[in-house]
């Protein structure tokens, strides 16, 4: 399939468009830019610096990818932008480069960014993530698998979300999203786990749905018990664990580490 290009459309000649990519009216792609096979650019996008993009990308009208980050430390440094394959990104997303050395922001395959999201420089998004209308990311910020954020919200620098997480609309994320939980809040706290994601995922099929029986278990041993964190954590080192409940613990102990933000807590 040939690549279609609106004539309306400002391409600088050294960057690198695959077979099958369509560009809109009006779009802007500076000279470092590279995009994959049968991507979809639209109208008015701009995609400047070093942005990297993967196969089977739709960009929606308006869309801005690698422009310099919004961060007072940039001084030009050569980072940039890496889409994999497969992302939808609508109307008036904005994603940063990165602000030092060859750093980049990062985004994996099949996520949905919903119009007027922002994503700050530095960050690392997995697959499968989906992102709703007007969510303002900032720098450094972990986006586990298939994790699902609620609109009109901002999730500080920093934090972690982890993998199968639901964050509710209107939230203030301040500090990491525990994996497969639902936080909701302002201040945001872990109110359930995410018993919808963790079936729509098949991991409740998993060895006749032991895997979720033991997370259910540690969950409520966690958050529903009176314990500190502390003492949950270590009451539950003394048990086996399961895969996936090693996960949710593995994340909380990791989120206690000083250089983190520390892990959103429980309701009362």
């Amino acid at each position: 399939m040939s690549t279609q290009i609106h004539p309306t459309a400002v391409i600088d000649p050294r960057a690198e468009l695959a077979p099958g990519v369509r560009v809109g009216p009006y779009a802007v792609i500076g000279p470092e830019v590279v995009i994959g096979a049968d991507c979809q650019i639209g109208a008015h996008v701009v995609l400047d610096g070093r942005v990297h993009m993967g196969r089977g990308n739709r960009l929606f009208p308006g869309a801005c990818i690698g422009l310099e980050p919004q961060d007072l430390k940039y001084t030009g440094d050569p980072t940039g932008v890496q889409i994999g394959d497969d992302n939808t990104i609508r109307e008036c997303v904005t994603i940063n480069r990165a602000t030092h050395g060859r750093a980049v922001t990062r985004i994996g395959d099949g996520n949905l960014l919903m119009a007027y999201s922002h994503l700050g420089h530095n960050c690392e998004l997995g697959d499968r993530i989906v992102i709703a209308n007007g969510v303002a990311v900032a720098g450094h910020v972990l986006i586990g698998d298939r994790a699902v954020i609620g609109g009109v919200l901002g999730v500080h620098q920093f934090v972690h979300i982890g993998t199968l997480a639901m964050v509710g609309g209107m939230s203030r994320i301040e500090r990491d999203v525990p994996p497969f939980c639902m936080v909701e809040g302002h201040p945001a706290r872990v109110r359930a786990l995410n018993r919808i994601g963790l079936q729509r995922s098949g991991l409740a099929a998993l060895d006749g749905g032991q895997h979720v029986d033991d997370l259910k278990r540690v969950w409520t041993l966690i958050y529903r018990r009176g314990h500190t964190l502390a003492q949950a954590l270590a009451e539950v080192r003394r048990q086996p664990l399961s895969a996936t409940a090693e996960i949710l613990v593995a994340f909380l102990e990791a989120s206690l580490a000083p250089a983190r933000r520390g892990p959103t807590p429980g309701a009362r």
